[in-house]
Protein backbone atom coordinates (compact mmCIF):
# COMPACT_ATOMS: atom_id res chain seq x y z
CA UNK A 1 0.00 0.00 0.00
CA UNK A 2 2.89 2.54 0.57
CA UNK A 3 4.57 2.06 -2.43
CA UNK A 4 1.45 3.81 -4.39
CA UNK A 5 0.72 6.66 -1.63
CA UNK A 6 3.19 9.38 -3.29
CA UNK A 7 2.56 9.01 -6.85
CA UNK A 8 -1.51 8.57 -6.59
CA UNK A 9 -2.44 10.49 -3.20
CA UNK A 10 -0.21 13.65 -4.65
CA UNK A 11 -2.50 13.65 -7.86
CA UNK A 12 -5.84 13.05 -5.95
CA UNK A 13 -4.82 16.13 -3.26
CA UNK A 14 -4.77 18.71 -5.88
CA UNK A 15 -7.34 17.17 -8.40
CA UNK A 16 -10.24 16.60 -5.41
CA UNK A 17 -13.64 17.26 -6.43
CA UNK A 18 -15.29 20.35 -5.08
CA UNK A 19 -18.55 21.48 -4.91
CA UNK A 20 -18.58 25.70 -4.29
CA UNK A 21 -20.91 27.13 -1.85
CA UNK A 22 -20.80 30.73 -2.20
CA UNK A 23 -17.55 31.40 -0.67
CA UNK A 24 -16.68 28.37 0.12
CA UNK A 25 -15.00 25.16 -1.69
CA UNK A 26 -15.97 21.65 -0.63
CA UNK A 27 -12.66 19.74 -0.67
CA UNK A 28 -12.82 16.49 -0.73
CA UNK A 29 -9.65 14.27 -1.76
CA UNK A 30 -10.49 11.53 -3.75
CA UNK A 31 -8.43 9.03 -2.58
CA UNK A 32 -10.43 9.25 0.99
CA UNK A 33 -7.66 9.57 3.20
CA UNK A 34 -8.62 13.42 3.72
CA UNK A 35 -11.65 14.54 5.90
CA UNK A 36 -14.52 16.43 3.78
CA UNK A 37 -13.04 20.26 4.82
CA UNK A 38 -13.99 23.42 3.65
CA UNK A 39 -11.38 25.79 2.02
CA UNK A 40 -12.80 29.43 1.68
CA UNK A 41 -12.74 30.26 -1.79
CA UNK A 42 -11.24 33.26 -3.60
CA UNK A 43 -13.25 36.83 -2.66
CA UNK A 44 -13.88 40.43 -3.62
CA UNK A 45 -11.13 41.54 -1.17
CA UNK A 46 -8.48 39.19 -2.98
CA UNK A 47 -5.80 41.38 -4.61
CA UNK A 48 -5.79 39.61 -7.99
CA UNK A 49 -2.05 40.52 -7.85
CA UNK A 50 -1.31 39.75 -4.49
CA UNK A 51 -0.36 37.67 -2.01
CA UNK A 52 -3.72 35.74 -1.79
CA UNK A 53 -2.12 33.00 -3.57
CA UNK A 54 0.02 31.93 -0.90
CA UNK A 55 -2.47 31.28 1.33
CA UNK A 56 -4.16 28.98 -1.11
CA UNK A 57 -1.25 27.25 -1.82
CA UNK A 58 -0.98 26.29 2.28
CA UNK A 59 -4.99 25.29 2.60
CA UNK A 60 -4.68 22.70 -0.15
CA UNK A 61 -3.77 19.53 0.83
CA UNK A 62 -0.76 19.15 -1.03
CA UNK A 63 2.83 17.41 0.11
CA UNK A 64 5.03 19.68 1.09
CA UNK A 65 7.01 19.82 -1.83
CA UNK A 66 3.84 20.55 -3.54
CA UNK A 67 3.54 23.52 -1.97
CA UNK A 68 6.60 25.27 -2.34
CA UNK A 69 5.76 24.74 -6.31
CA UNK A 70 2.78 25.83 -6.21
CA UNK A 71 4.09 29.13 -3.93
CA UNK A 72 6.79 30.05 -6.65
CA UNK A 73 4.13 30.48 -9.21
CA UNK A 74 1.60 32.43 -8.51
CA UNK A 75 -1.02 31.51 -10.81
CA UNK A 76 -1.44 27.68 -10.03
CA UNK A 77 -3.52 27.80 -7.32
CA UNK A 78 -6.50 28.72 -8.94
CA UNK A 79 -5.40 26.77 -11.86
CA UNK A 80 -6.00 23.87 -9.27
CA UNK A 81 -9.14 25.32 -8.51
CA UNK A 82 -10.13 25.79 -12.29
CA UNK A 83 -8.98 21.75 -12.74
CA UNK A 84 -11.40 20.60 -9.71
CA UNK A 85 -14.36 22.48 -11.62
CA UNK A 86 -13.47 21.17 -14.70
CA UNK A 87 -12.96 17.40 -13.19
CA UNK A 88 -16.39 17.44 -11.08
CA UNK A 89 -18.65 19.25 -13.82
CA UNK A 90 -17.90 16.64 -16.27
CA UNK A 91 -17.88 13.53 -14.33
CA UNK A 92 -21.50 14.79 -13.23
CA UNK A 93 -22.54 15.66 -16.58
CA UNK A 94 -21.11 12.03 -18.02
CA UNK A 95 -22.79 10.03 -15.41
CA UNK A 96 -26.10 12.02 -15.02
CA UNK A 97 -27.68 9.11 -15.64
CA UNK A 98 -25.98 6.39 -14.54
CA UNK A 99 -26.95 4.62 -11.02
CA UNK A 100 -23.48 6.15 -9.80
CA UNK A 101 -23.42 9.35 -10.79
CA UNK A 102 -20.36 11.05 -9.27
CA UNK A 103 -21.84 12.35 -5.90
CA UNK A 104 -20.19 12.77 -2.73
CA UNK A 105 -21.28 9.93 -1.13
CA UNK A 106 -19.00 6.77 -0.85
CA UNK A 107 -16.03 8.25 -3.22
CA UNK A 108 -13.59 7.53 -0.35
CA UNK A 109 -14.57 4.20 -0.35
CA UNK A 110 -15.08 3.72 -3.71
CA UNK A 111 -11.42 4.94 -3.98
CA UNK A 112 -9.09 3.81 -1.56
CA UNK A 113 -10.72 -0.02 -1.67
CA UNK A 114 -10.74 -2.11 -4.80
CA UNK A 115 -10.26 -0.10 -7.68
CA UNK A 116 -13.68 -0.25 -9.61
CA UNK A 117 -14.41 1.47 -13.47
CA UNK A 118 -15.81 4.29 -11.21
CA UNK A 119 -11.74 4.60 -9.70
CA UNK A 120 -10.43 4.44 -13.28
CA UNK A 121 -12.57 7.47 -14.83
CA UNK A 122 -12.33 9.52 -11.73
CA UNK A 123 -8.27 9.08 -11.72
CA UNK A 124 -8.67 9.77 -15.60
CA UNK A 125 -10.55 12.68 -15.64
CA UNK A 126 -8.45 14.60 -13.17
CA UNK A 127 -5.79 13.94 -14.50
CA UNK A 128 -6.92 15.09 -18.16
CA UNK A 129 -8.44 18.28 -16.30
CA UNK A 130 -5.22 18.96 -14.71
CA UNK A 131 -3.30 18.82 -17.92
CA UNK A 132 -6.23 20.94 -19.53
CA UNK A 133 -6.51 23.72 -17.06
CA UNK A 134 -2.28 24.23 -16.96
CA UNK A 135 -2.50 24.15 -20.84
CA UNK A 136 -5.12 26.82 -20.55
CA UNK A 137 -3.32 28.70 -18.27
CA UNK A 138 0.33 29.21 -20.07
CA UNK A 139 -1.88 30.57 -23.02
CA UNK A 140 -4.10 32.98 -21.13
CA UNK A 141 -0.71 34.19 -19.50
CA UNK A 142 -2.02 33.24 -15.87
CA UNK A 143 1.28 31.68 -15.47
CA UNK A 144 4.79 32.84 -15.28
CA UNK A 145 6.88 30.55 -15.54
CA UNK A 146 4.99 29.35 -19.06
CA UNK A 147 3.44 30.78 -22.50
CA UNK A 148 2.58 30.05 -25.72
CA UNK A 149 2.94 26.73 -27.25
CA UNK A 150 6.56 26.07 -28.85
CA UNK A 151 4.87 25.96 -32.75
CA UNK A 152 7.30 26.37 -35.27
CA UNK A 153 7.28 29.61 -37.21
CA UNK A 154 5.51 31.50 -34.00
CA UNK A 155 7.24 33.90 -31.68
CA UNK A 156 5.69 34.53 -28.47
CA UNK A 157 5.34 38.13 -29.39
CA UNK A 158 4.00 37.59 -32.47
CA UNK A 159 1.31 35.39 -31.17
CA UNK A 160 0.26 37.52 -28.22
CA UNK A 161 0.16 40.30 -31.00
CA UNK A 162 -2.35 38.03 -33.58
CA UNK A 163 -4.50 36.91 -30.39
CA UNK A 164 -3.11 33.29 -31.58
CA UNK A 165 -1.26 32.21 -28.54
CA UNK A 166 -1.56 28.48 -28.55
CA UNK A 167 -2.52 26.02 -25.92
CA UNK A 168 0.86 24.93 -24.08
CA UNK A 169 0.52 21.41 -23.33
CA UNK A 170 4.17 20.22 -24.14
CA UNK A 171 4.79 22.54 -20.63
CA UNK A 172 1.43 21.16 -19.27
CA UNK A 173 2.90 17.87 -19.23
CA UNK A 174 5.97 18.28 -18.43
CA UNK A 175 4.99 20.00 -15.03
CA UNK A 176 2.41 17.77 -13.70
CA UNK A 177 5.41 14.60 -14.35
CA UNK A 178 6.54 17.06 -11.69
CA UNK A 179 4.62 18.47 -9.61
CA UNK A 180 3.36 14.74 -9.41
CA UNK A 181 6.90 13.16 -8.78
CA UNK A 182 6.07 10.25 -11.23
CA UNK A 183 9.23 7.97 -11.52
CA UNK A 184 9.47 4.39 -12.41
CA UNK A 185 6.66 1.67 -12.10
CA UNK A 186 5.76 0.28 -8.66
CA UNK A 187 5.91 -3.49 -8.34
CA UNK A 188 2.08 -3.09 -6.65
CA UNK A 189 -0.29 -4.07 -9.16
CA UNK A 190 -3.00 -1.27 -7.64
CA UNK A 191 -0.02 1.11 -8.11
CA UNK A 192 0.59 0.36 -11.82
CA UNK A 193 -3.82 0.26 -12.24
CA UNK A 194 -3.30 3.66 -10.50
CA UNK A 195 -1.10 4.96 -12.70
CA UNK A 196 -2.17 3.73 -16.23
CA UNK A 197 -5.55 5.43 -15.34
CA UNK A 198 -3.82 8.30 -14.69
CA UNK A 199 -1.20 8.44 -18.42
CA UNK A 200 -4.58 7.66 -19.96
CA UNK A 201 -6.61 10.79 -18.99
CA UNK A 202 -3.13 12.67 -20.04
CA UNK A 203 -3.34 11.06 -23.76
CA UNK A 204 -7.46 12.12 -23.38
CA UNK A 205 -6.22 15.40 -23.36
CA UNK A 206 -3.03 15.22 -26.25
CA UNK A 207 -5.55 13.19 -28.67
CA UNK A 208 -7.65 16.52 -28.43
CA UNK A 209 -4.81 18.78 -29.87
CA UNK A 210 -5.36 20.13 -32.92
CA UNK A 211 -4.02 22.86 -35.49
CA UNK A 212 -5.72 26.29 -35.75
CA UNK A 213 -5.27 28.28 -38.57
CA UNK A 214 -5.80 32.02 -39.16
CA UNK A 215 -5.22 34.36 -42.06
CA UNK A 216 -3.66 38.22 -42.59
CA UNK A 217 -4.35 39.82 -45.24
CA UNK A 218 -6.05 43.05 -46.87
CA UNK A 219 -9.88 42.93 -46.90
CA UNK A 220 -9.42 39.30 -45.22
CA UNK A 221 -7.65 37.06 -47.60
CA UNK A 222 -5.39 35.02 -46.64
CA UNK A 223 -2.14 35.93 -48.20
CA UNK A 224 -0.56 35.16 -44.81
CA UNK A 225 -1.30 32.08 -42.53
CA UNK A 226 -0.25 31.82 -38.83
CA UNK A 227 -1.45 28.18 -37.22
CA UNK A 228 -1.06 27.11 -33.69
CA UNK A 229 -2.07 24.28 -31.30
CA UNK A 230 -5.28 24.56 -29.43
CA UNK A 231 -6.88 21.87 -27.17
CA UNK A 232 -10.46 20.76 -27.85
CA UNK A 233 -13.28 21.72 -25.59
CA UNK A 234 -13.03 19.39 -22.17
CA UNK A 235 -16.41 18.29 -22.66
CA UNK A 236 -14.88 16.01 -26.36
CA UNK A 237 -12.49 15.00 -23.33
CA UNK A 238 -14.81 14.04 -21.10
CA UNK A 239 -17.33 12.35 -23.65
CA UNK A 240 -13.64 10.00 -24.67
CA UNK A 241 -13.40 9.28 -21.36
CA UNK A 242 -16.81 7.98 -20.97
CA UNK A 243 -16.68 5.60 -24.14
CA UNK A 244 -13.33 4.42 -22.27
CA UNK A 245 -15.35 3.57 -19.45
CA UNK A 246 -17.86 1.84 -21.07
CA UNK A 247 -15.37 -0.04 -22.87
CA UNK A 248 -12.72 -0.44 -19.74
CA UNK A 249 -10.42 -3.46 -19.15
CA UNK A 250 -10.31 -5.50 -16.31
CA UNK A 251 -6.45 -7.00 -15.84
CA UNK A 252 -4.45 -8.95 -13.69
CA UNK A 253 -0.84 -8.91 -13.27
CA UNK A 254 1.65 -11.23 -15.12
CA UNK A 255 5.33 -11.13 -15.10
CA UNK A 256 7.36 -10.56 -18.34
CA UNK A 257 9.29 -13.74 -19.11
CA UNK A 258 11.57 -11.30 -20.62
CA UNK A 259 12.67 -8.74 -18.43
CA UNK A 260 11.05 -10.74 -14.87
CA UNK A 261 9.03 -7.42 -14.39
CA UNK A 262 5.57 -7.63 -13.27
CA UNK A 263 2.96 -6.20 -15.97
CA UNK A 264 -0.96 -5.98 -16.52
CA UNK A 265 -2.45 -7.98 -18.50
CA UNK A 266 -6.01 -7.97 -19.74
CA UNK A 267 -8.38 -10.55 -22.50
CA UNK A 268 -7.30 -10.19 -25.58
CA UNK A 269 -9.69 -8.33 -27.60
CA UNK A 270 -9.70 -8.48 -31.31
CA UNK A 271 -6.92 -9.53 -31.58
CA UNK A 272 -5.14 -6.78 -29.53
CA UNK A 273 -3.55 -6.93 -26.36
CA UNK A 274 -3.70 -4.58 -23.53
CA UNK A 275 -3.71 -0.83 -24.81
CA UNK A 276 -1.99 2.29 -23.24
CA UNK A 277 -5.44 4.23 -24.20
CA UNK A 278 -7.47 1.84 -22.49
CA UNK A 279 -9.09 2.16 -18.97
CA UNK A 280 -8.64 -0.41 -16.59
CA UNK A 281 -9.78 -1.70 -13.13
CA UNK A 282 -9.34 -5.08 -10.96
CA UNK A 283 -13.20 -6.08 -9.85
CA UNK A 284 -16.16 -5.88 -10.79
CA UNK A 285 -18.39 -2.48 -9.66
CA UNK A 286 -20.91 -3.29 -7.16
CA UNK A 287 -24.82 -2.37 -8.65
CA UNK A 288 -24.68 1.30 -6.67
CA UNK A 289 -28.63 0.38 -6.83
CA UNK A 290 -28.71 0.81 -2.46
CA UNK A 291 -27.31 3.02 -0.38
CA UNK A 292 -23.85 1.27 0.53
CA UNK A 293 -19.97 2.70 1.45
CA UNK A 294 -19.31 3.47 -2.12
CA UNK A 295 -22.81 5.30 -3.11
CA UNK A 296 -26.06 7.03 -1.67
CA UNK A 297 -27.70 4.51 -3.98
CA UNK A 298 -30.61 5.59 -6.71
CA UNK A 299 -33.37 6.13 -3.75
CA UNK A 300 -35.15 9.73 -4.85
CA UNK A 301 -33.18 10.06 -8.07
CA UNK A 302 -35.07 11.81 -10.90
CA UNK A 303 -35.49 9.93 -13.93
CA UNK A 304 -37.10 9.86 -17.80
CA UNK A 305 -39.60 7.48 -17.44
CA UNK A 306 -39.34 6.37 -21.24
CA UNK A 307 -35.26 6.05 -21.24
CA UNK A 308 -33.62 5.76 -17.86
CA UNK A 309 -36.26 4.58 -14.96
CA UNK A 310 -36.30 1.00 -15.52
CA UNK A 311 -32.41 1.30 -15.30
CA UNK A 312 -32.14 3.48 -12.91
CA UNK A 313 -34.12 2.43 -10.24
CA UNK A 314 -33.16 -1.12 -10.30
CA UNK A 315 -36.43 -2.30 -10.61
CA UNK A 316 -38.10 -0.52 -7.63
CA UNK A 317 -40.40 1.18 -9.56
CA UNK A 318 -40.70 5.06 -9.54
CA UNK A 319 -42.96 7.33 -8.16
CA UNK A 320 -44.89 10.45 -10.67
CA UNK A 321 -46.21 13.72 -9.13
CA UNK A 322 -46.73 16.97 -11.13
CA UNK A 323 -45.06 20.30 -10.38
CA UNK A 324 -45.42 23.65 -11.50
CA UNK A 325 -42.28 25.28 -13.83
CA UNK A 326 -41.91 28.74 -15.14
CA UNK A 327 -40.54 29.61 -18.32
CA UNK A 328 -40.41 32.18 -20.75
CA UNK A 329 -43.27 32.58 -23.53
CA UNK A 330 -44.18 34.68 -26.20
CA UNK A 331 -41.20 36.51 -26.70
CA UNK A 332 -40.92 39.40 -29.04
CA UNK A 333 -38.44 41.52 -30.91
CA UNK A 334 -38.52 45.45 -29.86
CA UNK A 335 -36.93 47.51 -31.65
CA UNK A 336 -33.81 47.43 -31.82
CA UNK A 337 -32.22 44.92 -29.73
CA UNK A 338 -34.20 43.58 -26.94
CA UNK A 339 -36.48 41.16 -26.64
CA UNK A 340 -39.63 40.79 -24.41
CA UNK A 341 -41.06 37.67 -22.75
CA UNK A 342 -44.21 36.75 -20.62
CA UNK A 343 -44.18 34.28 -18.22
CA UNK A 344 -45.55 31.29 -18.40
CA UNK A 345 -46.72 28.70 -15.85
CA UNK A 346 -46.62 24.87 -17.05
CA UNK A 347 -47.53 21.56 -14.78
CA UNK A 348 -44.78 18.47 -15.83
CA UNK A 349 -44.55 15.00 -14.66
CA UNK A 350 -41.56 14.31 -12.50
CA UNK A 351 -40.67 10.88 -11.57
CA UNK A 352 -38.09 9.91 -8.92
CA UNK A 353 -36.87 6.01 -8.36
CA UNK A 354 -38.69 5.04 -5.05
CA UNK A 355 -36.95 3.70 -2.07
CA UNK A 356 -37.97 -0.15 -2.11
Amino acid sequence: MGSRLPRTACLLRLTALCILLSHTVAYFGLTGREPLVFLPGPTSNDAPNGKAYLKQCEQMTLTRRQKRMCRREPGLAETLRESVRLSLLECRYQFRNERWNCSLDGRGSLLKEVPFKETAFLLAVSSAALTHALAKACSSGRMERCTCDDSPGIQHREAWQWGICGDNLKYSAKFIKKFLGQKRVSKDLRAQIDAHNINVGIRAVKSGLKTTCKCHGVSGSCAVRTCWKQLSPFHDTGRLLKYKYDNSVRVLSVTNAATGETELAGPRRHGQNLRTTDLVYLEDSPSFCKATRYSGGTAGRTCSKDTTCQSLCCGRGYNTAMRLTSLSCHCQVRWCCHVECQTCVREEEVYTCKNV
